[in-house]
């Protein structure tokens, strides 16, 4: 049985499994629960082990969670209860289950829900009709609402006392429908979008995206078409605004195929993932151009840049992101425009990252790309395009590229998305406020918990970018996470190679919400890093 983020629950049969069964234990009931002594080795293995069966969570390699089963008399429990049989009904076939032990990250009812299900699969295939346990105090309200059942005195000791508890499977059947609806109902109201998209939208959107597609060439979607380029020049200061049906990748590649039609050569810049995707965008154009590149999120300084426009006066276009995505660091729009003025270079921005999250003055850029999710609010698939000057179309260019075909075709010459426009429309009524403040507020709350954040005056507030310790591994981080229903981006191949993740502050957020799932991470945080002093302890 498969469950999201791809936990599988099984039977541990691997020597490998067994070893890390072992050392989960001595993490959960020498170190968290003071019930055994410690030992040099950080490993405990259970007295009943011989007799064990057990159940694990494992998520890829990892043993997240376990429980043991045993159905040998006597149990664990006949220690601790001489007349356990006159607390269990007469009909009774029962077995003991041990050892619950979820690592931190994981808690919160989904694993030792799935645990559970396992269990009881087990058992019926045994010939047991129910399960006993010594539950710890602390999840008697959990094991409850799985549909166990107390029963008899407290047992173990003053530091670690236990309920005895029975399982049935009536019991677990009744209560999993209700403990489902109570993990969806969970999920619901405690989901905390801090991705750079797909981002949050607004139910206007969600309405305006979910109205009836109309024809492209119908009256109403022209309409809408022109008034959403208005908003859009309105925005950024542009002259015009083409938009198309695609992604980020596909305005670049439109950047891109106008800039064939330039002479001379170009310079592109690059400190980061999005700025070398811009230099592969040209390769493919085959376009001819010098780069400067830099070790991401280490600043190319203007005089860089202008010692290169001094050396190469043969430059005439210059190519670059506003906000490298990948950090989140800013190039300085209004200094490079002067600069690109003063050597009579037209200026190519992507700013897919920046329209809608910070204030643009896109006057004296001549191509600039961004797209209707991330900062505008609404959902991805439409790819837009500003310029300043007016564009004819160019046979030498790709029909779908071309952007003067967009322009004297007011920029539907083909099939477009009405459900799109209507929801980008819509969005753009609602445009967020920029969040410098918060941005700095969550900065602040990450680097007070020893977190390393990438940030200064050079930095988007709409994305923050957190380099985690070599020992805590983003993959992990990050699933730990949306299991407590934290979306954050960490799954990109850009940044798990850097073992970074990144929190977007996009669409429609609210800061108490935002605030809230701040906290989720830190503490998740804080979880891993102690899990991790405790593995350098013991190493």
């Amino acid at each position: 049985m498969k469950e999201s983020l791809s936990v599988e629950y099984k039977i541990a049969d691997l020597a490998e499994e067994l070893e890390q069964i072992y050392r989960l234990n001595y993490e959960t009931f020498v170190e968290e629960i003071p019930q055994h002594e410690t030992n040099h080795e950080h490993r405990l293995v259970d007295r009943f082990n011989e007799k064990n069966t057990y159940i694990i969570a494992k998520r890829n390699d990892e043993v997240i969670g376990m429980i043991s089963v045993n159905d040998q008399r006597p149990f664990s429990l006949d220690q601790k209860l001489n007349n356990l049989d006159d607390f269990l009904p007469k009909w009774a076939v029962p077995c003991e289950i041990r050892l619950l032990a979820i690592k931190q990250p994981y808690r919160g009812g989904r694993i030792f829900y799935g645990l559970c299900e396992r269990l009881v699969d087990y058992c019926l295939e045994k010939g047991f009709n129910m399960a006993v346990i010594s539950g710890t105090l602390r999840q008697t309200k959990l094991y409850k609402h799985l549909g166990f059942q107390a029963f008899g005195p407290l047992v173990g000791t003053e530091k670690a006392p236990y309920q005895p508890m029975y399982l049935t499977k009536e019991s677990f059947a009744r209560a999993s429908k209700l403990f489902e609806r109570m993990l969806r109902k969970e999920k619901q109201q405690h989901h905390y979008n801090f991705l750079p998209g797909p981002v949050e939208v607004s139910n206007e959107v969600k309405k305006a995206w979910g109205d009836k597609a109309v024809s492209h060439r119908a009256e109403e979607v022209h309409n809408v078409m022109k008034n959403v380029q208005g908003q859009l020049s309105r925005l950024t200061k542009a002259k015009y605004a083409e938009i198309a049906v695609g992604t980020g990748t596909l305005a670049n590649d439109m950047v891109a195929a106008q800039l064939t039609t330039i002479s001379g050569k170009g310079l592109v810049l690059a400190n980061g993932e999005f700025g070398e995707r811009l230099i592969n965008h040209a390769s493919r154009f085959n376009l001819s151009y010098y780069t400067i590149t830099k070790p991401w999120s280490k600043p190319i300084s203007l005089a860089e840049i202008e010692q290169t426009l001094e050396k190469h006066r043969e430059i005439g276009w210059l190519w670059t992101v506003h906000c490298e995505t990948s950090t989140g660091y800013v190039y300085p729009l209004e200094k490079l425009t002067q600069l690109c003025n003063k050597y009579e270079v037209r200026l190519c921005v992507d700013a897919c990252s920046t329209v809608g999250v910070m204030a643009i003055d896109l006057t004296s850029v001549y191509l600039a790309s961004t797209v209707s999710g991330k900062g505008l609010g609404s959902y991805p698939g439409l790819a837009i395009v500003f310029h300043q000057e007016k564009l004819l179309p160019n046979e030498s260019i790709p029909s779908y590229l071309d952007l003067g075909k967009y322009q004297i075709n007011s920029s539907i010459p083909y099939t477009h998305s009405s459900n799109g426009l209507f929801a980008l429309q819509a969005a753009l009524q609602q445009i967020q406020p920029e969040r410098t403040e918060l941005f700095r507020d969550i900065c602040q709350e990450f680097q007070k918990a020893g977190m390393e954040v990438l940030t200064g005056e050079n930095y988007s507030p709409g994305i923050i970018t957190i380099c985690l310790h070599q020992m805590i591994d983003s993959r992990k981080f990050g699933d730990a996470l949306k299991q407590k229903g934290v979306h954050v981006s960490y799954e990109s191949g850009y940044l798990l190679s850097q073992n970074w993740f990144q929190v977007a502050i996009m669409g429609q957020q609210h800061v108490p919400h935002v605030l809230k799932g701040i906290k989720i991470i830190v503490e998740m945080y804080q979880q891993f890093s102690k899990a991790k002093e405790i593995s350098r302890c013991g190493s």
